[in-house]
């Protein structure tokens, strides 16, 4: 690929870049080469307005030249690593300042790489793929690491990692709460302090024996045994011990409450379906209703309805009032859209920040738009104050609405999409408002025959 050629397609559909240069002429030269190579483009003329625009927009990567009216780069840089939601962002500094003690200041601060002027536009090119590629690989693996730290801190089972002496390593929330201690506090303890002495003594000869011979021993399947807690009171829970494969020899032991396990496992099946602000579903549980509506309307080719709804200015709700009220703000439009979803085939659900979604089965697309116009006016009737709203004096509502009878050939995300996009028209068109499109192979089929 040319240099200057365009950027591959998921970088085009990933990557943003902020460039920071006060020279009019530079910035709009770096400007119209990034938008060549398909980069999403923000840019800023002064250091104030760069961190400004680099905490609004999160960019994957910054271009900053070092000489700035009022705050320099240098500066810009330090502020940008100590702010926890841009500490991450590559920083490209572009300067005619080539003196060792400059460059090396630069990366002392954090800087990922430093281009002298006068630029050469392949140059730039070149590392700012190269510093994105970069960015992408570590925040992939980053995003491992903190899921299998979120799988491991979210699992109902206990967990404990366990030397081959039977000291324990390291336990999980759910092993810390089973057996009543504080986080950390099990390390260090040794096993046959919490199991019955048999027990322990059984586990330390199946380690001894793996470590005797050079390989782990193979897994160990559940048992009951009785656990010590810290009060000392005997808990009955499944037992599986596991080699771990590592550098050293290392044992995992799964703990699996017996008695409780079937009546927590349903509490936080339900406390996972529930927006915790809201108390209406949540996106999860939408996700999955949506699919099983689905595959009833499939069997018995009834029409299924979507509405998609966000609340209008709602960033300026909470600029003006603050995030206390825009949650109170939210609670109230949820209450109001629950209202509405009253059978078992319906679901009123917040799919994220100031948007909700709303399900409607068995339900057509007359009614399904009747029934947006219904909410769009129940909540304006909230007479809710919103000072930042230039659409109305009280909180409003944009509403997209899709309906479709699907068919094998028709497509659940599509029929999301359409709804979704519906809701955008309003947007564009004044908000407050409702837009209705009918979707899926069964209504295109009959258009085609009715224009015919």
């Amino acid at each position: 690929m040319s240099p200057l050629a365009p950027a591959p397609a998921a970088t085009m559909r990933q990557a943003a870049i902020l460039i920071v240069d006060d020279a009019p002429a530079q910035l709009g030269a770096m400007r119209s080469m990034m938008l060549q190579q398909g980069y999403q483009t923000f840019v800023a003329n002064s250091g104030e307005r760069a961190l400004s625009i680099a905490q609004r927009a999160q960019p994957d990567l910054i271009l900053l030249d070092i000489v700035l009216p009022g705050m320099d780069g240098m500066e810009v840089c330090r502020r940008l690593k100590a702010h926890p939601s841009t500490c991450n962002i590559p920083v490209i500094f572009m300067s005619a300042r080539t003196e060792t003690d400059d460059i090396v200041a630069a990366f002392d601060i954090g800087a990922a790489d430093y281009i002298p002027k006068p630029l050469r536009l392949a140059e730039v090119c070149a590392r700012v793929r190269a510093q994105l590629q970069f960015r992408r690989t570590s925040m992939s693996q980053q995003q491992q690491a903190e899921r299998l730290r979120l799988i491991v801190d979210s699992m109902d089972e206990g967990l404990m990692v366990i030397e081959p002496s039977g000291r324990i390593q390291y336990t999980n929330p759910a092993c810390d709460r089973y057996l009543g201690y504080g986080p950390g506090e099990l390390a260090g303890v040794a096993l046959d302090a919490l199991l019955a002495p048999s027990v322990a003594q059984e586990c330390l000869d199946l380690f001894g024996q793996g470590v005797r011979g050079g390989t782990g021993p193979n897994a160990r399947g559940a048992r009951e045994v009785l656990i010590r807690q810290r009060d000392g009171i005997l808990r009955a829970m499944d037992f599986t011990l596991t080699p771990m494969d590592a550098e050293q020899p290392l044992f995992v032991a799964l703990l699996h409450d017996i008695t409780h396990h079937k009546q927590s496992e349903n509490a936080l099946q339900r406390a996972a379906m529930v927006d915790p602000l809201t108390k209406i579903a949540n996106r999860r549980h939408f996700d999955t209703f949506l699919d099983k509506e689905w595959q009833r309307a499939l069997r018995s080719s009834q029409p299924l309805s979507l509405i998609v709804l966000d609340v209008d200015h709602f960033k300026g709700y909470n600029d003006s009032l603050g995030h206390a009220a825009g949650d109170t703000c939210l609670q109230q439009v949820a209450m109001a859209l629950q209202s509405h979803a009253l059978r078992t085939t319906d679901l009123a659900a917040r799919y994220g920040g100031e948007e909700f979604v709303l399900l409607f089965g068995e339900t057509g697309f007359e009614s399904a738009c009747a029934m947006a116009e219904t909410i769009r006016a129940h909540i304006e009737s909230l007479n809710i104050p919103n000072p930042g709203s230039r659409t109305s004096p009280w909180v409003t509502a944009s509403l997209g609405v899709a309906t479709i009878v699907p068919t094998q050939i028709d497509d659940i995300k599509d029929f999301f999409v359409q709804a979704d996009r519906a809701m955008y028209a309003v947007k564009e068109t004044g908000r407050n408002g409702v837009r209705a499109v009918k979707t899926g192979a069964t209504f295109k089929a009959i258009a085609a025959v009715l224009d015919a």
